[in-house]
């Protein structure tokens, strides 16, 4: 059987990330009633980080434990990455040893390069371009609060980054509509949107956005990397703070969400973020461990 990656959401189908999905929330069940396997003992995840994180590296690294596996840090501190071997040769040398590899790089180029020479399953834990497993969480938590997102509404407020080109591939992969609120100059990638003008819209006005919304979402205005743009990005995303009086725009029932770290004051207010009648980020947050677990099983057990 040739050996699947994860570099974006469309390397599933969208039968097999709704299995995926209530996988997870079965995996989760399973951990808090002591009843979880060990499917994964005798295998080993590498994990390579050019950019750093707490999330990722936490849940990555206790899914595989959970599972029965073990897990490898390595940083380009850590490995001939970071002196200049080629992509390539890394891939092949590294899954000659692991089972499945996760990588957290810059570059969305890299991860295909590594991952067409690689023997094994390779995981996009973030790319410039993607952000797909925090994805998977995300429509985990919806899934459980809410329930199916077909037909749903979801709004998203910020910067056209990764995260915001993954919530593009999910309003596809999940039949939901998308809107998208940015500053004029921080669009989206123009031919994902393209491809998609059927059930995204582009709006610049934030509040207009939310209206009607069942599922709102931000993330920071400076991602890593762009430390020195905050300040003009300050400037220009000046109304675009969720905050209480935002979301009562949106449909009573709906739900917040932000992938963290949160910048409180500025993407999101502080209350808000603490609101649990409304946001969800903590759930959120803890079902990167659960979504990945899923993830990993799929690609490495092909069940």
């Amino acid at each position: 059987m040739a050996v699947r990656h994860f570099l974006t959401l469309r390397d599933l189908t969208p039968e097999e990330l709704r299995g995926v999905i209530q996988r997870a929330i079965q995996l989760k069940t399973e951990l808090r009633q002591g009843t979880a396997g060990e499917p994964f003992k005798n295998k080993v995840l590498g994990m390579i980080f050019e950019k750093s994180s707490t999330r990722t590296r936490v849940s990555f690294e206790a899914g595989m434990a959970q599972m029965g596996g073990s897990a490898l840090f390595l940083s380009s501190r850590d490995t001939q990455l970071g002196r200049g071997e080629p992509i390539e040769d890394s891939a092949r040398v590294l899954s000659r040893m692991l089972d499945i590899v996760m990588i957290r790089t810059f570059e969305h180029e890299k991860i295909e390069r590594f991952a067409r020479h690689s023997r094994v399953p390779v995981i996009n834990a973030l790319t410039d371009d993607y952000h797909p497993c925090q994805l998977l969480a995300d429509i985990q938590t919806y899934v459980e609060q809410r329930g199916d997102p077909k037909g749903k509404t979801v709004t998203w407020i910020g910067d056209g980054n990764n995260m915001c080109h993954s919530y593009i591939n999910a309003a596809a992969m999940c039949d939901f509509r998308l809107n998208i609120a940015c500053p004029e100059g921080f669009d989206p990638n123009p031919q994902l949107l393209a491809d998609n003008a059927a059930r995204v819209t582009l709006f610049r006005d934030p509040r207009a956005a939310v209206k009607g919304a069942d599922w709102v979402v931000t993330d920071v205005w400076a991602s890593m990397g762009q430390e020195d743009q905050q300040r003009e990005r300050e400037q220009k995303f000046s109304g675009f703070c969720v905050d209480h009086s935002m979301m009562a725009l949106a449909n009573k029932d709906a739900v917040f969400m932000h992938c963290l770290p949160a910048h409180r004051g500025e993407e999101v207010s502080a209350e808000l973020l603490e609101d649990e009648t409304i946001s969800v980020v903590w759930d959120e947050a803890e079902n990167r461990l659960h979504a990945q677990k899923a993830l990993m099983e799929f690609l490495l057990l092909n069940r």
